[in-house]
């Protein structure tokens, strides 16, 4: 009797796991498609033996008591993880710099309907027209009325690629904040899970599930290392520093840029803001490559791409190729927004200096220094090298005075500051001395941010020089301002040595541009698919099937009835024993 009552708890124990491994199944199963969920397994083992003779050599007569639940598996497989995050940390970086190529690209292809190159032309062609008839109004006219509409549309091309500077600038402090919050996230979910499984008793699961989830988030916006310890918690390193550990999480601060607003993320337990020294979450002293290990993560795409200034013509013009690779070639924005400047500073010098022509002093010296005096009375001393109008040889507009009026002015400096000396003679003469571009003040620079036509010339045409110093119209002035756009003139940049015309200048830019574009695009769709393949296979891992889960439930259905009837047996069988045989 004993043993058949002992009978029965073995049923009622395959009954009872029977319905556990229905409810995990059940839970798999309303879970399908939640966003990080982690399938769980059942894996049933033999509960204890009673063994009834211990000293027999053959069978010891032994009888178990059922079958219980030895582990409900929480299926991960660490190195499939870890294969997703890192491609998934490197496709986020080359997808961020991928869309600020497309954007700069939009800005440069199409312009309020109209190309930016169209207007380009159109200023060209006006030159062209001059040179029929220099001292036609209406040629005049239309020159000035094309360098307005030039000036305007590449304008607002730079006003554009600004804009998105600060877009991209929203974005990484956004991502910013992201980051803080994942990491707080994870710091509150560690200290959940050793609570939960302090005991050694239950898993916890769904809390495990969050925080791989985050991490998996996390691995998108920065490079990342981690590891698990011991007491169950996960340690994160973010760009090679401590994020988050067992205590706390490190939050990462904004530097905001007094000029530009641009932020840049720095270690505030790693600074000492008061000394103004920074510890900066990007470094980018090594080239960024995949060799290198730190093309990763979406938010130093961001940075990059951003760069930390807004640059102009000084970024670009004059510089080594070392220091342009390690500066603005680093940088989607810098490098179109200083070519782009570049070639308006290009297009306008040369102008310029063909109606208001320079000469240096010493032709005039003999190349010794010599000493002006200033209209406000003060004296100043210039080197031979200094730049002075070439008052012999240029051309004046139809009031025949000088200085000529130049066609771009710069709102923060006049083109000359008229000067008076002594020559060997006795005589008084007056000289006009070029106002240098400052590398400081770009209010004194011929850059987009500071140019506008002339106003002289906007209210009167006429003032445009075209006419030689006799009074006879200047033809050869006309030709050269008409012919100098086929001259190769300009370097794209220290990449690429050959010079090119002003035309083609901009056709290399885009093309330059584009390159980069479909060199990130390629790069970003390739890893995409190694990133879903990474996380295909982990799929297969972690995933929940629903074919296979329906499987597992009829199985554990069928073991629900098989249990059943087995008590069912053993109750017959106890009763027939109690009523017929007792």
């Amino acid at each position: 009797m004993a043993n058949a009552f002992g009978s029965l708890y073995v049923g009622a124990s395959g009954l009872q796991n029977s319905q556990h491994a229905l409810n995990t199944t059940a839970n798999n199963l309303a879970n399908v498609d939640t966003k990080g969920y982690v399938r769980q397994q059942v894996l049933f083992s033999d509960r204890n033996y009673i063994t009834f003779n211990t000293t027999a050599a053959i069978s010891k007569q032994q009888s178990g008591l059922g079958v219980q639940i030895a582990d409900v598996v929480h299926s991960r497989d660490i190195f499939l993880d870890r294969a997703y995050r890192t491609e998934n940390s490197r496709q986020a970086f080359y997808q961020s710099t991928y869309e600020a190529a497309l954007e700069v690209e939009t800005y440069f292809q199409e312009l309020e309907g109209q190309t930016f190159q169209s207007s380009m032309e159109d200023f060209w062609v006006s030159f062209q027209e001059l040179s029929k008839a220099p001292d036609d109004s209406v040629n005049q006219n239309l020159v000035i009325q094309k360098a307005q509409l030039f000036l305007q549309r590449a304008g607002s091309v730079y006003d554009g690629l600004k804009s998105y500077q600060y877009n991209i600038n929203t974005q990484i402090s956004d991502d910013i904040d992201k980051i803080n919050e994942l990491g707080k996230m994870i710091h509150e979910l560690n200290m959940q899970i050793q609570d939960v499984e302090a005991g050694d008793i239950e898993t916890a699961m769904t809390l495990r599930d969050a925080r791989d989830q985050a991490l998996d988030e996390l691995s998108a916006l920065a490079e990342i290392s981690y590891h698990e310890t011991e007491s169950g918690s996960v340690k994160v390193s973010l760009e090679g520093v401590e994020f988050v550990d067992e205590i706390s999480y490190h939050k990462i601060e904004k530097k905001y840029d007094e000029v530009t607003g641009f932020i840049t993320p720095y270690w505030g337990y790693l600074s000492d803001t008061e000394k103004g020294k920074y510890a900066n979450v990007f470094e980018f002293d090594t080239d960024i490559s995949t060799e290198n290990e730190n093309d990763m993560g979406k938010l130093k795409g961001l940075i990059l791409a951003r760069g930390d200034h807004i640059a102009n013509y000084t970024d670009v013009l004059g510089m080594d190729k070392d220091t342009f690779n390690d500066t603005t070639g680093m940088s989607i924005m810098l490098s179109a927004q200083a070519e782009l400047d570049q070639l308006i500073h290009g297009i306008v010098t040369t102008l310029n200096d063909i109606l208001c022509p320079n000469i240096t002093a010493d032709k005039i010296t003999g190349g010794n220094p010599l000493t002006v005096t200033l209209p406000d009375g003060t004296t100043r001393t210039i080197g031979p090298n200094t730049k002075i109008l070439d008052t012999a040889n240029c051309a004046t507009g139809s009031d025949g005075e000088l200085p000529p009026q130049e066609l771009f002015v710069r709102v923060g400096s006049e083109r000359y500051t008229e000067a008076t000396y002594t020559d060997a003679n006795g005589q008084q003469q007056t000289i006009y001395i070029y106002n240098e571009e400052d590398p400081s003040d770009p209010s004194k620079q011929y850059t987009l941010e500071s140019l506008k036509i002339n106003e002289k010339l906007i209210g009167q045409e006429g003032l445009l020089p075209h006419l030689k110093q006799d009074g006879t119209v200047d033809y050869d002035l006309a030709k050269k301002l008409a012919t100098v756009w086929d001259e190769d003139l300009l370097v794209l940049n220290p990449n690429d040595t050959k010079p090119c015309s002003f035309k083609d200048y901009y056709g290399s830019m885009i093309g330059e541009m584009s390159t980069i574009a479909n060199v990130y695009g390629s790069t970003a769709a390739s890893l995409e698919g190694t990133v879903a393949a990474a996380d295909n296979q982990r799929q297969q891992v972690i995933g929940v099937s629903s074919d296979e889960e329906l499987t597992y439930m009829i199985k554990y259905q069928n073991a629900y009835n098989a249990a059943s009837r087995f008590i069912n047996v053993i109750d017959e069988m106890i009763e027939h024993l109690i009523t017929q045989l007792g």
